[in-house]
């Protein structure tokens, strides 16, 4: 039997088959689409023309590092996003665009030589051949007391595949309207699926290729806005290669799912106009490419369409959590602790679930006894969570006022987080567990990483918003240090960070071994 079936190749199914296989684990991952990548959809480079991201197609290294850290680690190459030059507005419909100065618009962001399907198909090559099923559309999930099983469509064939666990690394709107479970799920499960919106499920992007960035000779960025009633699109970009010489421009469509379908057969001729009335002729009888995601069923739910817009939030604690007894994850960006709906969000979401099935042993299901005490210290964690962002806050206004302003970040978060594992420890002390069917394996309790789960991202999350306060204090900006950390003092405030996890981690795990009964 599998230990893992993961439903959904897009950049978290894919992470998340990574570490698992990295781990030793057994794990197929099986996508409805006839291709990997999900929401990653790159049109290729050519001879001369540049690589087209009909997805997301930029990251921001300065709030992303899952992403900094993978790319790394893949060895892929990136670029800055182009943003000098001058930026266009155009509030007529029959008008000129206007200048809006050349400020850039697009906050550090970088992008992928080769689009950001370079960072899916590497991640594709680092998998076994046999690992990923493509063309396979999962139905109905039956929990039985050991497995999960799967029912499939593929190949013209219904089949079913047991796995120990099932990830969902899909939006869960999509999972709450296509996937049948049984028995059914808990009300408030099914409604937090629902009210999670799927990012971009209902928007379209065009790109056009050109023979040259002539708009960057004639000192424009290629950013530029349209804001009248008639837009056909709203925003647009420069999407030419690191170099620049394989030229193209992006955009984003304005209008509404409804009015892209009742213009389809003009749509691409208007999608031209626009962006020939923005930047010149030159660009109309360019190669055009149009992705509407709001026509991928994959991607785009009922409730999206019905429902357009919104972002997913951060750490919806329900999405997050184990269900069936352990058996059942979700995963996918929109289930993330931090950077939900964004690529940095799938990986946060990869690396939450991974660390959740590597720690549990696969012969070591949690109780289904515990399962209330489970979700109940789940709650409190978020509870701790939320609040840690604005007791760091509170502390750093204390320490100014007491004029401790050297290492002040360090020992703020390091007083923080001590805060929350400390309050952890005594709800973990005060709620009922069921230890007796619960075995230790190698010193560890089959419960510890159910307990742990809920913690994902934390130190990360709170190392971020910390940082971000700092740039933002006025408070903080005649103390250059605190305000602007070096990496060296960043990477000392982690250390001693994952030293405080450490220590929590195991005094979590001898409180429940303490609470074991006696075994004759």
């Amino acid at each position: 039997m599998l230990d893992t079936l993961i439903v959904g190749a897009g950049l978290c199914g894919l992470e998340l088959a990574r570490r698992l296989e990295a781990a030793g684990r057994s794990v197929l991952l099986v996508e409805a689409r006839p291709r990997a990548g999900g929401r990653v959809d790159t049109v290729p480079a050519a001879a001369g023309a540049a690589a087209l991201d009909l997805g997301p197609g930029w990251y921001w290294p300065q709030s992303q590092p899952r992403m900094v850290r993978l790319i790394a680690d893949l060895g892929l190459e990136t670029f800055p996003q182009h943003d000098e030059g001058v930026v266009l507005h155009l509030q007529q419909p029959d008008g000129n665009p206007e200048t809006l100065g050349s400020e850039a618009i697009h906050n550090g962001a970088r992008r992928l030589v080769g689009g950001m399907a370079a960072l899916t198909g590497a991640l594709l090559r680092r998998l076994s051949h046999d690992r990923v099923r493509t063309g396979c559309t999962v139905r109905r999930l039956v929990a039985r007391s050991d497995r999960v099983e799967v029912q499939c469509i593929g190949g013209g064939e219904s089949f079913v595949i047991a796995a120990r666990s099932v990830v969902l690394a899909l939006p869960p709107r999509l999972a709450a309207e296509q996937i049948v479970f049984e028995p059914a799920l808990d009300a408030p499960l099914r409604q937090a699926m629902q009210d999670q919106p799927t990012w971009m499920a209902a928007q379209a992007k065009a790109f056009v290729r050109s023979d040259s960035a002539h708009w960057r000779r004639g000192g424009l960025s290629g950013n530029a806005f349209v804001s009248h009633p008639q837009a056909v699109l709203g925003e647009v970009f420069d999407a030419c290669d690191a170099t620049g010489e394989a030229a193209a421009l992006g955009g984003f469509v304005a209008l509404s799912p409804a009015l892209r379908a009742a213009s389809a057969p003009a749509l691409e001729l208007m999608v031209r106009s626009q962006f020939a009335q923005l930047f010149g002729p030159a660009v109309e009888q360019g190669e055009l490419h149009l992705r509407d995601w709001a026509r991928e069923p994959m991607t785009c739910s009922a409730l999206d369409l019905t429902e357009p817009g919104g972002h997913p939030e951060d750490d919806v604690s329900l999405l997050a959590a184990p269900h069936w007894s352990g058996r059942l994850h979700l995963a996918g960006s929109e289930t993330a602790t931090r950077g939900a709906g964004y690529l940095e969000g799938a990986l946060d979401a990869a690396a939450r679930v991974a660390a959740r099935l590597i720690a549990l042993s696969p012969s070591l299901p949690p109780s289904p006894a515990n399962d209330g005490s489970i979700a109940e210290f789940a709650d409190r964690v978020s509870a701790l969570r939320s609040q840690a962002g604005e007791l760091y806050r509170q502390s750093v206004v204390r320490a100014l006022s007491a004029q401790r302003s050297i290492d002040m970040t360090h020992a703020v978060l390091c007083a923080v987080i001590d805060h929350v594992y400390a309050e952890a420890l005594r709800r973990i002390d005060a709620l009922d567990f069921d230890l007796s069917g619960v075995a230790i394996e190698r010193g560890r309790c089959g419960l510890t990483p159910s307990l742990l789960a809920p913690f994902s991202g934390f130190s990360d999350w709170l190392v971020g918003e910390a940082l971000q306060h700092n740039r933002t204090s006025c408070a903080l900006s005649n103390f250059p240090d605190e305000h602007a950390p070096s990496p060296d003092y960043v990477a000392r405030i982690r250390v001693d960070l994952a030293l405080a996890w450490r220590a929590f981690a195991q005094s979590l795990n001898q409180m429940l071994i303490d609470r074991m009964p006696v075994r004759g």
